[in-house]
């Protein structure tokens, strides 16, 4: 009975510091959109998917996370000069597109600049 009592004892108590003691993590996410140029289609879209790197570690530093990962996601190309080009049809879109396991890049010819990308991705952080 002695034992007993002690057990249930302890399980209180756990539960209490588990449900009172401790806040479960929060985990986010947040869509990234992330256009750059360059001479060629290839470094564009190196470039964007830097940008997005580089956006997905300052939401890192924003909201404190330990980690952060990405995951690619197709998103709307979105043109620099809107007042030149307000939007990019999909017959402007060179093919193939550019994705890898952090980022999905659509490329276009650019009017200002050779070639624009925009890479998208989801970025997560805890």
């Amino acid at each position: 009975m002695l034992r007993l009592l002690r057990v249930s004892a302890a399980a209180l108590a756990v539960a209490g510091f588990v449900f009172v003691g401790m806040q479960p993590a929060q985990a986010a996410c947040q869509l990234i959109r992330a256009t750059n140029s360059a001479s060629s289609k290839a470094l564009a879209a190196k470039a964007a998917h830097q940008n997005a790197i580089d956006s997905a570690n300052a939401l890192k530093r924003q909201y404190g996370w330990k980690y952060v990962t990405l995951r690619a996601r197709r998103v709307k190309p979105d043109p620099f000069w809107k007042s030149v080009r307000p939007v990019v049809t999909p017959d402007m879109l060179l093919k193939p597109n550019v994705v890898n396991s952090k980022t999905y890049s659509q490329c276009w010819k650019g009017v200002v600049v050779p070639y624009v990308c925009t890479a998208g991705a989801v970025a997560c952080g805890n």
